[in-house]
């Protein structure tokens, strides 16, 4: 098959502090030249899931697309490693486009937080005491009180992170909807969470916040001792993310729901 003429001419790689990633990226900088980020018109992402989500946050909203390969444990956001045609790889690689939640969070000093998460905003209980949740969809109370560890809102493409290991749906990429999931929720007990249009405004408020201390973490920025959180998709805010055409984020995420 003869290769296809890549768009990207001007590669930056960033990598993570591992000695394979670190190796990586110097062996393909010297095959095919480093860009510095400024003048890059792609950047490979070369880790694991981690290093992947960090460069998210740090080229969003720049219209620089990310293609990721696998230096790391899992790579669910990454595909393979290989050093061959790189270039032929990224001028075949299918784009898609992500969105992040906005997580505003007021702490118990009344100071309000605002970050944004590509995989999901999570409240977590600080102590041994229960976290005592109320929870509200654009403005209507759903559920009066929840008693549990915490509690997820995950994206599409965070529903096979934290979402997964509590149980949570996996939501095919481009799904309209957003995953609300308990985690270890204690009453009510037979509720295992919901689904929820990506359109709407999540408000999770904390009951005896004193007592039962709660902290919010975006992605990997937290706040401790909130007393109310609301997420909601950010659809000014984007990056593009690059996948080879046969091992996309759909496929992915379609082979993910029937392995055992």
């Amino acid at each position: 098959m003869p290769e296809t003429l890549c768009p990207f001419q001007n590669i930056a790689f960033v990598a993570s502090a591992t000695p394979e990633a670190e190796t990586a990226r110097l062996t393909l900088s010297e095959r095919y030249g480093a860009a510095g980020e400024d003048e890059a018109d792609v950047i490979v992402a070369l880790g694991g899931d981690g290093l992947m989500l960090q460069t998210l946050h740090r080229f969003r909203d720049r219209d620089i697309p990310i293609y990721g390969m696998n230096r790391g444990t899992v790579g669910f956001l990454l595909n393979t490693y290989r050093e061959d045609g790189l270039k032929d790889r990224l001028a075949r690689a299918e784009r898609v486009r992500i969105h992040p939640l906005i997580m505003e969070a007021v702490d118990a000093a009344g100071v309000r937080h605002r970050a944004p998460a590509f995989n999901e905003v999570s409240l977590l209980r600080q102590t041994f005491q229960a976290a005592k949740l109320r929870i509200s969809i654009d403005g209507r109370v759903r559920l009066d009180e929840l008693i549990c560890d915490g509690i997820i809102v995950a994206t599409p493409a965070g529903s096979t992170a934290y979402n997964l290991s509590a149980h949570g749906p996996i939501l095919p990429l481009g799904t309209p909807l957003l995953a609300l999931t308990p985690i270890s929720p204690f009453r009510p007990r037979r509720w295992r969470g919901a689904l929820v249009p990506d359109h709407a405004r999540i408000d999770i408020a904390v009951l005896e916040a004193e007592k039962r201390s709660v902290s919010a973490v975006a992605d990997h920025q937290e706040v401790r001792d909130i007393i109310a959180v609301s997420a909601r998709l950010d659809r000014t805010s984007s990056v593009d993310m690059l996948f080879d055409p046969d091992h996309g984020l759909d496929e992915r995420i379609l082979r993910e729901q029937f392995v055992y």
